[in-house]
């Protein structure tokens, strides 16, 4: 576990959200492939919601754990054979990215994963500014233009060296489209000085090499038996010997080290603002906007420590 001086919180309505997420996944049930319900239903997705969206409102923390829904659904449809199909998984993101574009697949041809997406993001963006939207846009294209790479590392079965795999890992893990959703679930935005300050992107990238260390810890097992080579802990056996707990512990003492410089440099945000001259509104947006990070520190180690998605 990990000593996090900022502990998770729930959202109290978690139960309502839950409902309108079951609701969701009925209308677009072939988002699931071959994903039973019992088995999704013990990975628990609104859980992590209200743990990583604990003060949104009730109609946008639904959409939170459908959008978390559809990160799990999408990235277990690469568990099959087309996980080691590069060139399809191409196709599939490129009419994927194309939606966010305005030149997608028209709705009567689209498939289920492409409704489902397509819907997620007209919410994500409606009420957004246009800065928001084409910000959100290369994000989620980097992420779904990360998946064929992915492929392609499992078809040759080379393990990545650390540099590699972050570069990876930075997108596949989609962190960056969810901290955009940090402004859209609380309906506020970062003034851009203040969230390309090169503190805020740093403490951006710790938050999401954070969870991704920790993942890896989790589903160390699920992925070595399914050949999967982008993972730290076996990166780190490969850098330093020894045992796989062994190469998890070492994984979590880094994962607490990003955590101790997350809160570092996060007492300095207050000075950072005032130096950019911010107004009232322009500080307590990039406030809110620490405090949904660290939200996400907390609220995904919280979850993961007793989710079914990992085999416990």
């Amino acid at each position: 576990m990990l000593d996090l001086p900022f502990p998770p919180h729930s959202h109290p309505d978690r139960e309502a959200a839950a409902l309108l997420h079951r609701e969701w996944l009925r209308r677009h049930e072939g988002l699931a492939g071959a994903v039973d319900r019992a088995v999704y239903d013990r990975w628990d997705v609104p859980r992590l919601a209200a743990l990583t969206s604990p003060d949104c409102a009730t109609g946008d923390l639904a959409l939170a754990a459908d959008l978390l829904g559809f990160y799990f659904l999408f990235d277990d449809g690469f568990d099959s054979g087309l996980g080691r199909a590069p060139a399809r998984v191409a196709e599939v993101c490129a009419r994927l990215t194309a939606l966010l574009h305005g030149d997608g697949p028209a709705p009567g041809a689209r498939t289920p994963v492409e409704r489902a997406f397509a819907d997620l993001w007209e919410r994500s963006a409606h009420g957004m500014s246009a800065r928001w939207r084409a910000r959100s846009a290369y994000n989620w294209e980097w992420y779904f233009a990360c998946h064929p790479a992915e492929a392609a590392g499992r078809l040759s079965g080379r393990l990545p060296d650390r540099e590699g795999y972050l570069a990876l890992r930075r997108g596949t893990a989609a962190m960056e489209t969810l901290f955009d959703m940090v402004e859209r679930l609380n309906r506020f935005e970062v003034p851009q000085e203040v969230l390309h300050h090169p503190t805020l992107r740093l403490m951006r990238q710790l938050a999401a090499d954070i969870p991704s260390f920790t993942n890896d810890v989790h589903s160390y097992a699920q992925e070595l038996a399914r050949g999967d080579v982008a993972n730290m802990v076996m990166i780190v056996r490969e850098e330093t010997g020894g045992s796989p707990e062994e190469a998890a512990a070492r994984v979590m003492r880094e994962a607490q080290a990003m955590v101790d410089r997350f809160v570092g440099l996060s007492a300095e945000v207050p000075e950072i603002c005032d130096l950019l001259g911010l107004s009232p509104a322009g500080h307590e947006a990039a406030r809110r906007y620490v405090d949904g990070l660290a939200a996400w520190i907390a609220g995904y180690h919280r979850w993961e420590v007793d989710t079914g998605r990992y085999g416990k």
